[in-house]
């Protein structure tokens, strides 16, 4: 007789794996990185596939608990349930084989690059650019790495310097870049960080993409607070 409060020795790491070992649903995972909340029509239409395949799809992410459900009125809307499903996802993302594409046009080339520079990390920010920063935070003792990352009392008197504010405590911890395949900042540092740059119009998200546009004037603020060079503010 099995007790209901049994389980296995081991955890169901197969189970967790197969969520994501489908194409469509993989391209769920990635996209519900921005952090927003997206419907399954809009899902549909990233995937190219039917509303009615989408549905199947959606209810076996949702149990497997990567994405929470939202109900608005009759419409279903799913998030990513945590920022540590993002981190999964992002870490599993780095560790994924690259598959090579041909680039068709100068427009998907330069969507590839903007992709590599600079995106939404569900609540923060990814790409080239976080790497730079996270780098540039370390070298001027902002960060300190010997017990993990965490804020060192110069980087919060730098955070209020440059008028970071954050509603929580000073959380510090990484994610692995997918594309640098190197550690970028994440938690709640990163997250007020992320938000100032697009509340001083320093990055700017673009509108249906995970991608991020950095202006002349965040080029500036950069320069001036952290002293990135031109070349970490240049996509590539």
């Amino acid at each position: 007789m099995i007790s209901p409060d049994t389980y296995a020795e081991e955890p169901d790491l197969a189970a967790l794996g197969a969520l994501p070992a489908d194409r469509t649903r993989a391209a769920f995972c990635l996209a519900l990185l921005d952090g927003r909340a997206w419907t399954a029509t809009e899902l549909a239409q990233l995937a190219g596939i039917a509303p009615s395949t989408v549905t199947s799809h959606l209810n076996r992410l949702v149990t497997g608990g990567l994405p929470a459900e939202e109900r608005k009125g009759r419409h279903r809307h799913v998030r990513l349930a945590d920022p540590a499903v993002a981190e999964m996802i992002e870490a599993l993302a780095a560790r994924a084989p690259r598959r090579p594409v041909p680039v068709r046009s100068l427009v998907a080339a330069r969507r590839h690059c903007a992709m590599a520079f600079a995106r939404i990390c569900y609540d923060h920010l990814g790409g080239s650019l976080s790497v730079a920063i996270t780098d540039a935070m370390t070298e001027r003792g902002f960060l300190d790495w010997e017990s993990g990352p965490s804020l060192t009392p110069s980087g919060a008197a730098w955070l209020t310097d440059t008028g970071i504010t954050q509603d929580t405590e000073p959380h510090v911890r990484t994610c692995l870049d997918w594309t640098e395949r190197r550690l970028h900042l994440a938690g709640a540092v990163a997250a007020a960080l992320f938000h100032h740059a697009v509340q001083e119009s320093w990055l700017v998200p673009a509108e249906g993409s995970r991608v991020v546009r950095l202006t002349d004037q965040g080029r500036d603020a950069f320069r001036r607070h952290l002293s990135l060079t031109d070349e970490a503010l240049t996509a590539r």
